[in-house]
């Protein structure tokens, strides 16, 4: 089997997407898992950035160490280097299609929650105008998120 890969966007790359990405690489892990990672955002403000320091410090505390990371923007040629495209929220979604050259670029494009909530379309909430309870429940989602791909695979 050819080693997946996943990749995760959401709108700078500091806050949601690094956090699915360190989800899925710490649940691979220790799953024992082959599979590459890697997070990117629609818009280029924070690239070279690492995660938002609320981020990292909630994913430390569940033991994901997000640190290393760093924000990079999307690009079209990420529709090559990956099976599968990750969005965080309709907005995302809408930003990544429409660099999309086709209709198999188009596919490789899927609504990160609907993992766990199939077909329902519902957001990863962007945590970074909120408190700590926020950036917990977005982990929690993303953990679970991470979980049933991961066992899919």
């Amino acid at each position: 089997m050819e080693t997946p890969k996943i990749l995760f966007v959401c709108l700078g790359n500091i806050c949601r997407s690094p956090m699915a990405e360190g989800a899925f690489r710490y649940l691979a892990r220790e799953k024992g898992i082959d599979i590459e990672l890697d997070s990117a955002g629609t818009g280029d403000w924070h690239v070279g950035e690492a995660p938002d320091q609320r981020m990292q410090d909630t994913a430390k505390s569940h033991g994901v160490d997000i640190s290393d990371l760093r924000a990079r923007h999307f690009t079209p040629a990420d529709f090559d280097a990956f099976d599968r495209i990750y969005v965080m929220d309709e907005s995302n979604y809408d930003n990544v299609v429409k660099l999309a050259r086709g209709e198999e670029d188009r596919a490789k494009v899927k609504m990160m929650l609907n993992e766990i909530y199939p077909g329902e379309n519902r957001p990863v909430p962007d945590p970074y105008f909120g408190g700590k309870q926020g950036f917990e429940h977005v982990y929690d989602l993303l953990t679970r998120s991470a979980e049933k791909v991961l066992n899919d695979l």
